[in-house]
Formats: C-alpha cells, sequence, structure tokens
C-alpha cells in the first residue's frame, strides 16, 4: 500500500463485509474501497475476461501466479463495466514481483527521505530531488518508480549503468539528448487520452509536434553502443505514418480547445470541408452586398442587415424611416427605436450559411474522430516510445547529477562485500553549507559483519549510517553513487529502525512501535540484507534498554548467516562485545572538547567513544544556562554514586544517585564563585584549599 499508494480498491464481498479486515486496512490506506461480488475473484472468470481482450487461448502467455490473474481479471471485467468503451488501448498489464524487486517497508522509504523529507514532507531535500534532473514529465514518473523500485537483477542493473556510463563520458550525446527530450510532450498520457476518447485538437497537435523529433532520438541512438540503448535502436519507431496523417489532416496554426469550435480540419485535406468553410467564411461580404443592394432600393440610408443566436439574420430599420420599408419585407421583431425584417432572398441565404456551418462542424468531428481512431488503435506503439524518451531520461538525469557532484560508477556483484571509500550522504552535502566529511566502510560475512557505533549526539552517526544505505540504494536503481569508489554485492532488503515515533490510533507507544519494528527487522533480514539500528532500547529504563540493545546485537552475531548491520548506541557497555564476537568491530565518531566546547570532526575511526557530551550537545542547542548547570551537579553526583556502588559491601546501605548539597558544601561553593583571583596570593589559595581539602574528606 505503501509502495503503490492506489486510489482505489477491489475488495470481494467476503472481505468487504470483514469488520477486522476493514479496519485493519483503514490503518495503511485512505483511498476509495469498492465491492465486488465474490463470483468475479476466481480463475475462470479471469481466464475469460483475459483471454476475450487480448486474443489468446492461455492466460499463462502473461501470467505466471494465478492470484495476478485472478487480480487483473477482475480489474479488467470492473473496467469494462464501468466505463462503457472499448478498452482496446489497454495492450500491456504487468504484475510487481518480490523477486524482482528489494524490500523497502514503510519505515525505511520514510527514514531515508527517498521522495519527500521526513519533517516537511517536500521533495526538496529528497533523494529524488538530488537525482531527479530529468527533462520531461515522463522521466519524472519514471525516476520516481526506479527511486521506488531498486532492481534485484543483477544483468538489468549493470544495463543502466552502461548507458548512464555512456552519456556520462560523452557530453555532446548528453546535450543531444537534453534537446530533443525537452522538445517532447507527455506522449504517455496524450496517447492515453486519445485513446480513451478524450483527446483534443491540442492534444493531437502536441503528439505530432512531439513525434516529429523520433528521427532525431533515433539518430542519436544508432550512433550508441551501450546494450541497453543499442536493443531500443532495434525496436525503435518513428511513428511516421502518424505523423503524416496528422500533418496532413490537422490544422497546427491555431488548433482549438474543444471540438464544437471548429476549424480542426487543415485546407486541402478534404473537398467538402473546403466547400462549406468557404460558404461560411464568405457570408461576411454576401451581407454587406446585400445591405448595399437593399439600401440602394428602398433608400434607407442606416439600413443594417446583421444576426444573432435567437432570432438569426435580419434587416434593421429604425423608426423614422419605417414609411419606407417596401411591403417584401417581412416583421421579424419591433424593438423600441425601430424594426426588423427578413426577405426571402435573405431566409435562404440565412439556411445556406448556417446549413454549411452544421456540415462544416459535423464533417470536421468525423475527420478528427477518423485520425483519433488511427492513433487509438496504434497506442501500444506510443507507448513503447514513451517508455523509450523516458528510460534515456532518466539515464541522462543520472549522468548529469554524477558530473556534477562527482559521482562515481559502483562495482556491484553477488559476493557478501561492501567496501564504499570515502563515501558521502547525497542529500546533506547539497544542503549543507559545510565541506562535508566523507567516510570509509567496509562489511563482510566474515570477519565484520557488524559495526557498533558510538559518539556524542550531532557527530553524524545517523548521517553516516543513512549515506551507506542511500548509496546500496542508489546502486541497485542503476545510479552513479556518492563515493571515491565502491564495491556492493546485491542487498535484497534495505531495513532501518531509526528515531522516535507512535501509534496513537493504532493504540502503539513510542517503545512499541520500536520493538515491533525491531522485531519485524530480525524475523525477516537474510545474510543479503542491510540493517541500520539507531539507539535501540533508549525507550524503556536504563537497564531494559541495555539488555535488549545487548540481546540483539547477540542475535544479529550469532546468526550463522546474518545481515550486514550498523548498530548506533550511547551504551558504551555493548562495546566489550568486541571482545567476543569474531565478526563485531566498535567505531566511533571523532569529536574534540576544546575549553569545554565542543568540536564535531564527523569522521569514524575504529574504536570506542569514552562519553556522550549529551549535556554539552543540550548547551549547544539553547538549552538554558541553569539548567545545564544544574544537570552538570547531576552528572557528577550520578558518576560519584555509581563508582560507590561498584565498591560498596553487602553490609553498606544503598547509596542514593540524588542527595541534597549540605549547607557547607554550598558555603565552599559560594566562596569559590565569589574569590577575586586577581587579588589572591599563592600563599592564601593554599591555606584555602587546605581547608576545603580537610572538610571534604571528614565528610
Amino acid at each position: 500500500m505503501y509502495r503503490v499508494e492506489p486510489k482505489e480498491l477491489l475488495v470481494s464481498q467476503r472481505l468487504y463485509n470483514d469488520a477486522s479486515f476493514r479496519n485493519r486496512l483503514k490503518k495503511v490506506f485512505t483511498g476509495l474501497i469498492t465491492e465486488v461480488a465474490d463470483s468475479e475473484f476466481n480463475k475462470e472468470n479471469a481466464e475469460k475476461v483475459l483471454t476475450e481482450h487480448f486474443g489468446i487461448s492461455d492466460v499463462h502467455q502473461i501470467f505466471v501466479p494465478e492470484s495476478a490473474a485472478i487480480a487483473a481479471g477482475v480489474t479488467l471485467g470492473f473496467l469494462h463495466r464501468t466505463q462503457k468503451r472499448s478498452l482496446n488501448y489497454i495492450g500491456k498489464i504487468s504484475y510487481y514481483r518480490n523477486d524482482r524487486y528489494m524490500v523497502l517497508d514503510q519505515s525505511t522509504r520514510k527514514n531515508l527521505e527517498l521522495t519527500s523529507t521526513i519533517f516537511t514532507n517536500q521533495k526538496k531535500g529528497s533523494l529524488l530531488w538530488v537525482l531527479d534532473r530529468t527533462k520531461g514529465t515522463m522521466g519524472k514518473r519514471l525516476i520516481r518508480e526506479w527511486l521506488e523500485n531498486p532492481l534485484l537483477d543483477l544483468d538489468e542493473i549493470q544495463k543502466r549503468q552502461d548507458g548512464v556510463r555512456e552519456i556520462y563520458e560523452n557530453p555532446i550525446c548528453l546535450e543531444e539528448l537534453r534537446t530533443v527530450i525537452g522538445s517532447i510532450h507527455d506522449l504517455e498520457r496524450i496517447s492515453s487520452r486519445i485513446a480513451y476518447g478524450s483527446g483534443t485538437p491540442r492534444d493531437v497537435i502536441a503528439l505530432k509536434n512531439s513525434v516529429q523529433h523520433l528521427p532525431e532520438l533515433k539518430e542519436i541512438l544508432f550512433k550508441m553502443n551501450s546494450p541497453i540503448f543499442t536493443e531500443m535502436s532495434r525496436h525503435f519507431d518513428d511513428l511516421s505514418d502518424i505523423y503524416h496523417m496528422i500533418d496532413a489532416a490537422i490544422d497546427d496554426e491555431d488548433p482549438p480547445v474543444t471540438l464544437k469550435e471548429g476549424g480542426i480540419v487543415k485546407e486541402g485535406y478534404n473537398a467538402d470541408v473546403d466547400e462549406y468553410r468557404k460558404i461560411a467564411a464568405g457570408g461576411k461580404q454576401m451581407i454587406l452586398d446585400i445591405e448595399a443592394k437593399e439600401r440602394e432600393a428602398t433608400g434607407i440610408k442606416n439600413l443594417k442587415v446583421g444576426y444573432n443566436r435567437v432570432f438569426g439574420y435580419y434587416i434593421e430599420v429604425s423608426n423614422s424611416f419605417k414609411d419606407k420599408v417596401p411591403d417584401y419585407y417581412i416583421r421579424k421583431q419591433t424593438l423600441t427605436n425601430g424594426e426588423r425584417f427578413f426577405t426571402p432572398e435573405l431566409k435562404e441565404y440565412e439556411d445556406k450559411v448556417l446549413g454549411a456551418r452544421d456540415a462544416l462542424n459535423e464533417l470536421e468531428y468525423r475527420i478528427f474522430c477518423t485520425v483519433r481512431d488511427y492513433i487509438a488503435n496504434h497506442t501500444a506503439r506510443i507507448q513503447l516510445m514513451s517508455s523509450f524518451i523516458a528510460v534515456c531520461d532518466v539515464l541522462m538525469s543520472f549522468a548529469v547529477v554524477a558530473m556534477e557532484n562527482q559521482y562515481c560508477c559502483p562495482v556491484i556483484d553477488r559476493s557478501d562485500v561492501l567496501e564504499i571509500k570515502n563515501g558521502r550522504h547525497p542529500m546533506v552535502e547539497k544542503v549543507n553549507s559545510e565541506v562535508f566529511i566523507s567516510n570509509d566502510t567496509e562489511l563482510n560475512n566474515e570477519d565484520q559483519r557488524i559495526m557498533v557505533i558510538t559518539g556524542p549526539n550531532m557527530a553524524g552517526k545517523s548521517t553516516y549510517m543513512r549515506q551507506v544505505a542511500l548509496i546500496i540504494l542508489m546502486a541497485q536503481i542503476g545510479s552513479f553513487v556518492p563515493a571515491e569508489s565502491a564495491h556492493i554485492g546485491l542487498t535484497d532488503r534495505i531495513f532501518t529502525r531509526i528515531g522516535a515515533s507512535d501509534d496513537l490510533v493504532g493504540g502503539n507507544s513510542t517503545f512499541m512501535v520500536e520493538m515491533r519494528e525491531t522485531a519485524n527487522i530480525l524475523k525477516r533480514a537474510t545474510e543479503k540484507s542491510f540493517i541500520i539500528l539507531d539507539e535501540i532500547g533508549r525507550g524503556t529504563s536504563t537497564f531494559d534498554g541495555l539488555s535488549l540493545a545487548w540481546a540483539c546485537i547477540e542475535y544479529l552475531s550469532d546468526a550463522p548467516n546474518g545481515p550486514k548491520t550498523l548498530f548506533a548506541t550511547h551504551y558504551h557497555e555493548l562495546t566489550t562485545l568486541e571482545q567476543e564476537k569474531n565478526n563485531l568491530r566498535n567505531y566511533a565518531i571523532r569529536v574534540d572538547e576544546i575549553n569545554g566546547n565542543l568540536v564535531f570532526l564527523r569522521k569514524i575511526t575504529p574504536g570506542k567513544a569514552d562519553k556522550s557530551y549529551g549535556i554539552q550537545v543540550a548547551r549547544l542547542a539553547g538549552m538554558p544556562v541553569s539548567i545545564v548547570n544544574k544537570a552538570k551537579k547531576i552528572l557528577r553526583n550520578l558518576e560519584k554514586s555509581k563508582l560507590r556502588m561498584d565498591v560498596k559491601t553487602e553490609e553498606e546501605p544503598e547509596t542514593t544517585l540524588f542527595r541534597e548539597i549540605t549547607p557547607e558544601e554550598e558555603d565552599i561553593i559560594t566562596k569559590i564563585t565569589q574569590l577575586d583571583l586577581d587579588c589572591l596570593r599563592p600563599l592564601d589559595a593554599l591555606r584555602l584549599l587546605e581547608e576545603w581539602q580537610d572538610y571534604l574528606k571528614n565528610e
């Protein structure tokens, strides 16, 4: 549901009336749910609908899974019943297979910000925003589709890579493609409207103006050598017959918006159209001739011939000349200031002109429908060219982005290796004014399958983990990647557990959502999967969270064919697992503390962080100074209490983590803060220090 985002679902009666199913469905789907008879959802009905529509004897020529055939039959049957028109333009139905595409659940799509950002839900700042440099709307739809469906077919991935590389290495070809594709309208949508019977003359002209550029595109493709382009050139169709038919029949100077306006057929295409048009167009001169003739015959100087839709053609005479009106004038309408008349000659002319206009409109409509029907019968050819244009547009977009951002072409194979040299986050480096610090990644299924990453908040742990996932995903859609080099083993799934969110409607707390998502990941991950786990266990008490995080890491490490995992945590105790697990390594995001100020170096290095610097980060976030200072005092008490608890004997009472500061201690603190160090002699300083030390020892 989250991947496809359908607008309408066809549901059997049995499921439609199942309250439990409907309630579950409403949690993930907000569109229209349409009830369909149970009898529609069977193999025999599907085969009948599909064989009749496609003219085949066996539906297995198109669909292998029976469920896919039933779904297609139900959908096509529903369209036949509701649209009440020919569906010949539907020449192909394909179905989605999980084994063809990388699995990305809802959480991963959201966390990686593939098509929109988490906070603003806008395209800007997303991966699509970075990669989309397409020139046409067909390409924009296809690049989004590729982004949401990374491939598992290695040959297809490499075909796309080869196509991007050829454009990348040939700037002249790149510019030629940009120019041609930028001149082509949305053939996919235009041909669909025409096939559906709702296409207008402007749609037909837009189709012609687009088709005229296909020979240029064909010439470019024939110069290219990568398999994806040579395959297109072998099946390329310049649609010249469609172009010549439209060019000969339809007037392209000022095509009308609707068919009722007329002026559709080009002059010289049909003799009857030209004759009717001549009569209708010549009416103005004939009106002037009749007007001049009647003025001379009657002597009425202000006589005029006019027309309106209600009364048709008329001769208008003012009241001052009513006595000069001839007897053969027939009264038609009385006005305040005059009278309107008609004559047999004017009536004959009216019938001729209006008849010509009606005949012209009817004939133009029939001719247009003939052209439109011809185009509709060749929709499959147009759609094939639409797909070629869209693919060229997306590959060109990948090449442009790679050139502008210094991306590399990754090596992708069926190995268990994940090696990235100087990888970068594609979105962060575009929106951040600072120089982006690149980082390496090395994971395999032998001696380094899990990276436990520690470091303070804001140091870049999440950015680093996301960038690795994005580089894998970009590689498997055929794009170049933001790195100096990359070697990526084919990845079947990417899972992410990042951030805190609740599901109040579903009755799930933040921690419950975290545990559900983590459970889903641990159950479904394979040895070919890649996992990001960020701060597992932080939604509950410290010891519960630490225990859960510890158990999750051990589970992933001990699995015989476990997934590659990046595990970020503030539980520094987890770093001791490196000594026990052969496939786990500790890494830390480097940070320096200078005079109490943090300097984030953004560099990941082997080892572990010594502390989390949470209070310093709170100060950077603008937390009030009084709260920051209080937090430091509490931290010192906590650390002191922890040390005392580590060494206490069974006979010793429990140590309280928080206690009140004694008046004597408060007095010492006050004296320290009030000292004037510039006037304090060394001997006095030593005396005060000795005095305070003696007190604290006794305390």
